[in-house]
């Protein structure tokens, strides 16, 4: 079984605690922080393993590389601390089992990977990615079970995650781009942590659709918007990646509006809040959030998971904000859209 690779020294050394000091749903100082993370680490209780919301973001503002999220979902696991009625824990595995369904394009050595949300086989098109397809891989075989940490399940990924690696290995892909950050951050982030190596290079879709949009320049037309861009809790399992959300607004033209609620200091869509937590906080959350927006007249709220769009679009849009993915975006500035 691969094992989570964790250095309590590291903890108890952190000078600034970062992992729970900037947290927006835990109230933590320096010396607090330390002293409970060192305390799960060593496997003794702490009130984080009650109240993390599971908002991945510690991940990101851990600096020192050691992976606080994944320890709070581990010791979580060995301690029976549920976040979800079992039933629906259970239901979501189920959901997603590997059964040999599964479609693939013309795979080549460069394979675009829709994990298995059918969102992105209605989307991935035009221009944008003809160098890439047809050569796609979608389905339960290719899903990278990330999602699990969510329910304090990590037996899930550990199990079926090395199997995914190896359909892509069978493949013969060399890279592959992932249109849902938390398979990219499964393979760049989540298999590292625990030990599982990965023989393909995996490419992040906004690092693709910025190097693709300067192919296509002379096709880009500036959109003179103004978006505010709701930030999913998987992409702090790729904050590396996260410049390119600028990168790619400066490219055809839109004002990414400077909110409260962005970069680091994002807040969740409020979807795994209301099925974990109750609809209280999910409700909260999703109200700063909207009014964040509102207040610097965001026009449009750009997404970029499927999932995220599906909680908050029709709540932006009732308050007056047009929701757009990101890829719809990009394709409205190469006016195929």
């Amino acid at each position: 079984m691969y094992s989570l690779k964790f250095d309590v020294d590291v903890c108890k050394n952190c000078p600034t605690g970062a992992c729970l000091v900037n947290c927006q749903y835990l109230n933590a100082d320096q010396e607090t922080a330390v002293r409970e993370m060192v305390n799960m680490a060593e496997g003794k209780d702490s009130f984080v393993l009650q109240e993390c919301v599971t908002c991945y973001a510690c991940e990101e503002y851990c600096k020192r590389g050691n992976h606080p999220f994944y320890l709070i979902t581990e010791k979580r696991e060995e301690k029976g601390i549920l976040t979800a009625p079992r039933a629906i824990t259970t239901q979501w595995i189920n959901l997603c089992e590997p059964q040999g369904k599964y479609r693939l394009g013309e795979v080549k050595e460069k394979a675009l990977s829709f994990g298995f949300m059918p969102e992105f086989l209605r989307w991935a098109k035009g221009k944008l990615f003809e160098d890439v397809m047809p050569s796609f891989i979608f389905g339960q075989e290719f899903f990278c079970n990330v999602v699990y940490i969510h329910f304090a399940e990590t037996a899930t990924f550990k199990k079926r995650l090395p199997g995914v690696i190896e359909n892509f290995e069978k493949l013969g892909v060399q890279e592959v781009v992932f249109l849902h950050d938390e398979c990219y951050g499964a393979f760049a982030h989540l298999a590292p942590a625990y030990g599982m190596e990965v023989p393909f290079k995996p490419i992040h879709y906004y690092e693709y659709l910025y190097n693709r949009l300067n192919e296509l320049k002379d096709l880009i037309q500036p959109l003179n918007i103004r978006v505010a861009y709701q930030r999913p809790c998987s992409a702090r399992l790729c904050a590396d990646k996260h410049h390119f959300v600028a990168d790619i607004m400066d490219l055809i033209g839109v004002e990414l509006v400077q909110r409260e609620y962005q970069d680091q200091n994002a807040l969740c869509c409020g979807g795994i809040f209301s099925m974990c937590f109750g609809y209280d906080l999910a409700h909260e959350v999703q109200e700063r959030n909207i009014e964040d927006m509102k207040t610097h007249q965001a026009q449009y709220c750009v997404f970029n998971c499927p999932a995220c769009q599906n909680t908050l679009g029709s709540m932006v849009a009732k308050a007056g904000i047009k929701p757009i993915h990101m890829i719809h975006l990009c394709r409205m500035a190469i006016g195929e859209m």
